[in-house]
């Protein structure tokens, strides 16, 4: 028998919901949860061990981060070492979470009725940023395509010609489709953003969950010296080592404009991260990538069995599922299933959350996201339960 050392390969029904995180409490045992995006498995041992020890120290008061918590060197490093990319530690800056870092490049740098750009179907908080904070969207748009999903560059700059842009907003790889964005795609945005002189605001959490033969993360500052002078890069060890509840982010700000704009900020005004998120993450960047690697190859094998699994159930064989090339999110076109718009509504109805196809735009009618960062019993069990529900939709 394989030996399981990090309990990837069965989990219990029961402990999963019994977790008090809200990807399975929310719904109280009464449905199977495939939807927000955390991993079912039990973060890394050597994280919890940590932080475990620094409790039982007994010592919970103001942290001393001066000169520095540490976390801008081991990013750096972290950055050149995976992806060949040298970044300035200096304008490394602390945040409590991703969407706080494009909610705060957008504030600073564009004004209510300037347009943000981001590529459709869309990450929720994108949206939510974009009508929110009175940001008009100018999509860069998914099409289906034999080899999976492709983003029309050229619309993007027809689209930018007629209508006013100030910051562009990259997820790479793609949340939701799963897609890494290939040098060649992103050197074709890096010269329309140095044509239209956008802020670009990079998002990368998902770096490090690159599937075998989707290709290579291209950090998007990498690209150049102009990309590198106006562009904020975004990530965190929050995604790919299961720990998005420490709250702890990593932004390096390669725009001196938006640096600027951060230091005439009163302080504090944007908070600042715990001890807790630190020790978390500098202990998951340098003593957590055996569990990485062996919750990657579980990952790798998942979305092969996903698909194989939709494919043996005639109910379910109609969904168009695309393999994603990163992430551990499946973007499911259910429009064949004629479910209506928000077939996640009639899953949930009947024991399976998958998350809501139009949270993330127009483009997601008709599509539900599945999240199969879990064990291969539980993610036999969502498709069992899927196709359920299909049958008795039907």
């Amino acid at each position: 028998m394989t030996a399981d050392p990090y309990g990837l390969d069965r989990l219990d029904l029961d402990w999963l919901r019994a977790k008090p995180g809200v990807k399975w409490h929310r719904s109280r045992g009464r449905n199977l949860a495939a939807w927000v995006a955390d991993m079912d498995f039990p973060a890394p041992a050597v994280v919890r061990d940590r932080l475990r020890a620094f409790v039982d120290g007994g010592d919970l008061g103001y942290p001393d981060f001066r000169p520095t918590n540490g976390l801008a060197d081991l990013f750096a490093e972290r950055m050149a070492a995976r992806h060949g990319w040298s970044p300035d530690p200096a304008h490394v800056r602390d945040l409590d979470d991703v969407v706080q870092g494009v909610r705060l490049v957008v504030h600073l740098m564009s004004s209510p009725g300037d347009g943000i750009a981001f590529h459709t179907p869309a990450y929720p908080p994108f949206l939510a940023t974009s009508t929110g904070m009175a940001r008009p969207l100018v999509p860069i748009r998914a099409e289906r395509t034999e080899a999976g999903w492709a983003f029309d560059v050229d619309r993007f700059r027809a689209e930018l010609a007629a209508r006013p842009c100030k910051v562009l907003v990259l997820c790479n790889p793609h949340n939701p489709t799963g897609r890494v964005f290939t040098r060649s795609e992103l050197t074709a945005l890096a010269e329309i953003a140095q044509e239209h002189d956008l802020v670009v605001v990079s998002d990368e959490i998902h770096a490090e969950l690159v599937h075998p033969g989707g290709g290579r993360h291209v950090p998007f500052a990498s690209l150049g010296a102009d990309a590198a002078a106006r562009t904020v890069t975004l990530t965190s060890a929050t995604k790919a080592f299961n720990l998005a509840g420490i709250r702890c982010a990593q932004a390096h700000v390669g725009d001196a404009r938006v640096r600027a704009a951060l230091e005439a900020q009163p302080d504090h005004l944007y908070g600042a991260v715990s001890p807790f998120g630190v020790l978390a993450t500098a202990t998951a960047w340098t003593e957590g990538d055996a569990w990485q690697a062996a919750v990657l190859a579980r990952l790798d094998a998942n979305r092969h069995l996903l698909g194989e699994l939709l494919a043996a159930r005639p109910a379910l064989a109609a969904i168009d599922y695309a393999v994603p090339e990163a992430t551990y999110l499946a973007w499911l076109d259910c429009r064949a299933l004629e479910l209506g718009d928000d077939p996640a509504a009639v899953f949930a109805a009947h024991g399976v959350e998958l998350s809501p196809g139009p949270d993330f735009g127009e483009q997601g009618l008709g599509f539900a996201r599945l999240n199969f960062a879990t064990a291969p019993n539980v993610l036999t069990a969502v498709v069992d339960a899927l196709d359920a529900a299909v049958t008795r939709a039907r």
